[in-house]
């Protein structure tokens, strides 16, 4: 899929928050910046926030939230409701609109809106919740 077949000039991807995404196994890879926020907005010591929810990768490489039995997210609640999603790292807030893979829309149930509308769109889409 290129680029602009997946996202076409002037339009963006408004996520439903299906929780599909977070369910999907992969790595979320995160910085020690994005860890001290989301520790931060749990009112958590980074340090716990280390130790309960953060693993590092195969390679060693990088740090990633870890999965559940699952392999959904360790941050996705029952309600399909991310943990710290006001403050969720940059790879999750960026889907799909800064990257996606192969198969993503088979599973994601965002709907692609204007990019003019798209803050007016988060309102409206949060207002009840």
């Amino acid at each position: 899929m290129d680029t602009e077949e997946h996202l076409p000039k002037g339009k963006k991807w408004l996520c439903q928050r299906c929780g599909n995404c977070c369910r999907r196994p992969g790595p979320v890879i995160v910085s020690g910046k994005e860890i001290d926020k989301m520790a931060n907005f749990l009112e958590m010591d980074p340090e716990k926030f280390l130790d309960l929810y953060v693993s590092v990768t195969p390679d060693g490489e990088n740090l990633t939230l870890i999965s559940k039995p699952d392999e959904s997210c360790i941050l996705l609640d029952g309600t399909n409701k991310c943990m710290v999603n006001d403050a969720k790292p940059d790879q999750c807030s960026g889907f799909p609109n800064t990257w996606f893979f192969e198969g993503w829309r088979d599973m994601c149930g965002a709907i692609l809106i204007n990019e003019d509308d798209f803050d007016q769109a988060v309102i409206e889409r949060d207002k009840d919740k």
